[in-house]
């Protein structure tokens, strides 16, 4: 169970590298996404929320991807993912790098929950772990 759930997120992140966002295959009907150091501190839940909400992020870059430095098993069902999310402003032109953390729960081979992280400092709390 652990190796496939870090194989499924290494073929999501194979897709981000590429700047590829737009497979759902791997994602649950009723998938949550929480974004703890967003402003809105909100949460996305169901596909078509969930793809609505990343196409409005991606229509604001040029060139985003998402790079893995670090996958994670945290148990059966929870993969972690340390790297680096980038790309260019359409408005003002400037390039931009987060490290990220990215917390992936998966059950019957789907994504249920995805929570990112762009502090790896409060990802890191919440989970009890250190770099």
């Amino acid at each position: 169970m652990v190796s496939e759930n870090l194989d499924l997120v290494r073929s999501i992140y194979a897709d981000w590298e590429r700047g590829d966002f737009t497979r759902t295959d791997w994602a649950d009907p009723e998938i949550e996404i929480v974004r703890p150091d967003s402003l809105a501190g909100d949460a996305l839940t169901g596909l078509r929320s969930t793809a609505q909400g990343w196409r409005e992020w991606l229509t604001a870059w040029d060139d985003y991807r998402a790079e893995a430095h670090e996958y994670r098993a945290l148990d059966d069902e929870r993969v972690l993912v340390l790297g680096v999310m980038s790309g260019q402003g359409k408005m003002s032109g400037a390039i931009g790098e987060t490290k990220t953390v990215n917390v992936f729960q998966i059950r019957d081979s789907k994504v249920t929950r995805l929570v990112l992280y762009s502090s790896r400092d409060h990802a890191l709390a919440d989970l009890g772990l250190k770099e």
